[in-house]
């Protein structure tokens, strides 16, 4: 699309073509151009290609004027089709060389060497390209669209971004991911923050930012992102063909595995993250993915069943998942299908989970019992530092609410009195932002008013609650969230199955560390 916007000789002297074709006494001349931008190789629909066959066929197209065959078309496909229409229809085919009459044997081969070496000069070209980009992708220097958070320096290196709140609301996600362990519980927590991400528009030499309201999609591609990770990947996605109604197109966007990618250089730039964790985030968002063949290991995700995402299946190996009764009580089940959802071969085996709650709470309340508090305590931490990371997201954002705000007002300032049309605009614009500014600092306000109620945590109270941890864990306040990311703390997963001579069922906790 560059060629076409910015090398525009090859664009005029096709123009000209009209010209020539008048001076040889063809009255009515037809420029089409529909296919500016779209490349004749076959593999995108061409309407402009469409509409000159459609002419050909009706008789009415005399001659048929270009600057080279590849203009036409790269591949022989369409090329001899081009050319035995023309044929049939005593259309000529003119270029800078001379005019063809397909209909004769001699000038049928020079069209057809035409298009040979046409479609020729695309698979070289493109086998150049192709190299080069791979050569320049191997020393980290191949320019791509960088995620939020990264830009390109003029040494083509990989910057992390000078905008220090596009930088820390990227640090923000990731800390916040450290501290909820799920992906769609940081999507959460940012939209009921009204946190707002920062999204690039598709402009590849320069960084240009939006500010949209968080989405689960924007989360998930900054986890899984490895430049985060300061890790130049390139490779990460490929193109695959298919056939569509006879016809040969590209689709972009299908993931590879890591061993797939075309490079991976790691340590090649500065990182949100070290590799180390952007490995440590893999592993743990493979264990969150839902319906995986393997069947791995969920975090803690609300509900009232203690172990969900934890409970395996003695028999078949797969992850039992948790089914609810009535919405107003408190029964679940912990069931496995095993190869029912594939093959119909029936379920594997199912137990009621209230009993087999309060039987691993027992366990855990005799193993952590000493631990108890310093969860407790952690948690109240956990709640200040994500207070205060909502209060510095907001406090970056009514800075940059304040400058828009001046930059609006300087702009009204300076636009003459005398255009009333564009003063009324720019005076919109002004109010709008100051709106904006006012919004945030009563949200600041709000916040800080919000803090000044909330009790102190009293640490040697707490202390005191180290002997008395039932009461702690019944307690009303101890919602099971909390629960949960306790027992996936320290239990890697429980096996379970079920004695059928007693009807009773057998669990095997596989603790943490052994």
């Amino acid at each position: 699309m560059s060629q076409v916007t910015g090398n525009l000789e090859s664009q005029r002297r096709q123009y000209d073509l009209a010209g020539a074709a008048e001076a040889v006494g063809f009255a009515s001349v037809t420029v089409i151009d529909d296919d500016l931008g779209r490349s004749g190789s076959g593999l995108m629909q061409r309407p402009g290609f469409e509409r000159l066959v459609a002419m050909v066929c009706s008789g009415d197209v005399g001659a048929v004027y270009c600057i080279e065959a590849s203009r036409l078309a790269r591949n022989g496909r369409d090329w001899h089709h081009l050319i035995d229409l023309c044929a049939l229809a005593g259309t000529l085919v003119v270029d800078p060389d001379g005019a063809y009459d397909p209909r004769l044997v001699n000038d049928r081969l020079l069209l057809g060497l035409k298009g040979t070496m046409s479609e020729y000069e695309l698979s070289l070209m493109r086998q150049r390209g192709i190299a080069a980009r791979d050569s320049k992708a191997k020393r980290g220097e191949f320019r791509f669209m960088l995620p939020p958070g990264f830009c390109w320096s003029e040494a083509d290196k990989v910057e992390i971004d000078p905008d220090e709140h596009v930088a820390d609301t990227i640090r923000l996600v990731f800390a916040k991911f450290r501290e909820l362990g799920s992906a769609r519980q940081v999507f959460l927590w940012l939209r009921s923050a009204d946190i707002k991400m920062p999204v690039v528009r598709r402009n590849v030499e320069v960084c240009k930012l939006v500010w949209k309201p968080p989405a689960y999609h924007s989360v998930m591609q900054i986890l899984h992102n490895p430049l985060y990770g300061g890790a130049y990947a390139f490779g990460r996605t490929a193109q695959r063909t298919r056939i569509v109604e006879g016809r040969a197109r590209k689709a972009s966007g299908f993931r590879n595995s890591r061993d797939e990618w075309h490079v991976l250089l790691r340590d090649n730039h500065p990182g949100y993250i070290s590799w180390q964790e952007y490995e440590e985030n893999q592993k743990l968002l493979l264990e969150n993915a839902h319906m995986k063949k393997n069947c791995a290991r969920k975090s803690a995700r609300g509900g009232r069943a203690l172990l969900t995402g934890l409970m395996r299946c003695g028999r078949c190996g797969r992850m039992m998942r948790v089914f609810y009764g009535m919405a107003k009580g408190n029964a679940h089940r912990y069931q496995c299908r095993g190869d029912d959802a594939h093959v119909g071969a029936g379920l594997c085996i199912g137990i009621g989970g209230l009993r087999i709650d309060r039987a691993v709470a027992l366990q855990i309340l005799e193993a952590v019992s000493d631990r108890a508090v310093e969860a407790a305590i952690f948690a109240s931490e956990q709640a200040e530092r994500s207070r205060k990371d909502i209060v510095a997201a907001v406090e970056r954002e009514l800075e940059a609410a304040r400058y828009d705000a001046s930059l609006a007002g300087r702009r009204y300032e300076l636009v003459d009195p005398a255009k009333r049309h564009v003063a009324r605009e720019l005076e919109a614009r002004w109010n709008d932002a100051l709106d904006r500014v006012a919004t945030l600092e009563r949200r600041i306000a709000e916040l800080s008013a919000l803090s000044a109620t909330r009790p102190k945590v009293d640490r040697a109270r707490l202390l005191q609650l180290a002997h008395d941890l039932p009461a702690v864990w019944n307690a009303p306040s101890t919602d099971t969230r909390t629960k949960q990311r306790l027992i996936h703390i320290l239990v890697q997963e429980i096996v379970c199955d079920l004695d059928e001579a007693t009807n009773e069922a057998v669990l095997l906790i596989h603790w943490t560390g052994g």
